[in-house]
């Protein structure tokens, strides 16, 4: 624990966050790669609505997420601040209640998805050429794969709650070059053809199985030199603890939520083209989504290592590292982010034709991927104040934040830019609303770090007054 306590403390900011965060980062690639990975083999097939029911079923992937979201960003969040304190105990409660939770949470949600199917399928977008290939993707991924996928997820955040990012970061990241490999076997020589987004969604769910049971292993190695614990008996927490696992947790998961019904407005806004183009654009937004991935999960992984060594030195009381550690963060991100608008702004058409050799396809996500890229200085910033926020356990300013982001700027938005300017209208709605959005986080990131430096400045007054 001393050379835990030594990272969180003592080690210099660049070099503390690069050691949370480039493993946390890599391991995110890794997952965006088999997420590709799934599009790419999907789309040697040529078939548009094959890209597009892999594109549709993969929102009820990202719904899922909610949940290690909600228990892994909110429980992993209290456990940093919790070692702060140095209430090691606690926080393996607050760990063996994450677990838990999630575990119950994911059975629930695949009996539901397996009940509604159809209606679900119907509503995010999928149409009659897409629905039976959507169908596969969400039985084996979902249905079957959903508890293996969200455990591994909150196990991966508790870890990097601690310092672990490494050992969390290996075990995604395994899971994803095993999904790589077992696409191709799967899609191409054990099932027919046809049946390639059957193919895809099997070895995504044994490449899920598989990472949980490398956590599980890799818990019981190291259970004596960790808070972390698994222990049922825990998991029955104080009230407070639990209301500040939600606090965190819930609008980290309404982030998840929002973007997915952002998703389904989307999808369905496309496929009302259905009768000009086909799936073309609802395959050619999924493409150029996935491939818009790569500065998202970058982000995502640049803020999870971020996280606990913001929450740490917040609730110990050192707000001037915990300054540092966000600013060197959020510096870092703007530099990726102009690099990746350089790099999709000159090489969209090649990376869309890895994905599809459907001349159309190619070409509207061409279009769609040079839109998207322009919103990801904002998309990072938004992304680091939210992060920054949850880490500090002010779930309020994170949940304002992450309902205008998704839902009361983005999805009335993609109604109005749909009617003003068609299909190219939908696509440039990111932008805006991430635009809206970062102008608001930055007022608001503003005023709460002011009022934390008044309030810490009246506490060491108070403290003075008292010893003098």
């Amino acid at each position: 624990m001393s050379e835990k306590r030594e990272l969180f403390e003592r080690m210099p900011v660049p070099k503390a966050l690069a050691t949370l965060a480039i493993p946390t980062i890599i391991s995110q690639l890794i997952t965006m790669i088999y997420n590709l990975a799934d599009t790419f083999y999907i789309g040697l097939a040529d078939n548009p609505s094959m890209t597009a029911a892999s594109s549709v079923a993969f929102t009820l992937v990202f719904m899922m997420n909610a949940l290690p979201n909600l228990f892994g960003v909110g429980g992993g969040s209290l456990i940093s601040r919790l070692m702060g304190e140095k209430k090691d105990n606690e926080a393996g409660g607050v760990a063996s209640f994450s677990f838990y939770m999630t575990l119950i949470c994911a059975a629930v949600y695949s009996v539901l998805v397996l009940a509604f199917m159809d209606p679900l399928l119907r509503l995010l977008g999928a149409t009659d050429g897409s629905i039976v290939f959507a169908r596969q993707y969400a039985f084996w991924v979902i249905v079957i794969g959903a508890v293996p996928a969200t455990l591994s997820m909150t196990m991966a955040q508790l870890l990097r709650s601690e310092g672990f990012a490494g050992k969390a970061s290996f075990g995604l990241g395994f899971g994803g070059v095993l999904n790589i490999i077992l696409d191709p076997v799967f899609m191409f020589l054990i099932l027919d053809k046809g049946e390639e987004v059957m193919g895809a969604a099997m070895a995504t769910m044994i490449s899920n199985v598989a990472v949980l049971i490398y956590f599980i292993v890799n818990y019981i190695v190291i259970k004596n030199k960790t808070v972390i614990s698994l222990n049922p008996r825990k998991a029955r927490l104080e009230a407070r603890h639990v209301k500040a696992v939600f606090a965190v947790g819930i609008p980290s998961a309404l982030g998840s939520l929002l973007a997915c019904f952002s998703n389904i407005v989307i999808n369905n806004l496309a496929s009302s083209y259905e009768y000009l183009y086909g799936d073309v654009p609802v395959a050619s937004i999924g493409i150029a989504k996935k491939i818009d991935m790569l500065p998202m999960n970058v982000g995502f992984g640049l803020c999870q290592g971020m996280m606990p060594l913001v929450a740490y030195n917040f609730a110990s009381g050192d707000h001037k590292r915990m300054r540092a550690i966000a600013r060197t963060a959020r510096n870092a991100s703007m530099i990726f982010a102009g690099f990746c608008i350089l790099l999709f702004q000159l090489f969209a058409p090649f990376i869309a034709g890895l994905f599809n050799g459907h001349q159309q396809t190619v070409e509207m996500s061409t279009d769609f991927l040079r839109i998207l890229c322009l919103a990801v200085p904002f998309m990072l910033f938004n992304l680091q104040i939210s992060f920054t926020f949850q880490a500090m356990g002010m779930g309020k300013q994170s949940l304002v934040l992450s309902s205008l982001r998704q839902g009361v700027i983005n999805i009335p938005l993609l109604f109005i830019m749909n009617a003003l300017f068609g299909l190219y209208g939908i696509v440039w709605t990111q932008l805006i609303s991430d635009i809206i959005t970062g102008v608001i986080s930055y007022a608001v990131y503003r005023s709460s770090l002011k009022k934390l430096m008044t309030d810490g400045e009246e506490v060491k007054e108070a403290t003075a007054s008292n010893v003098n």
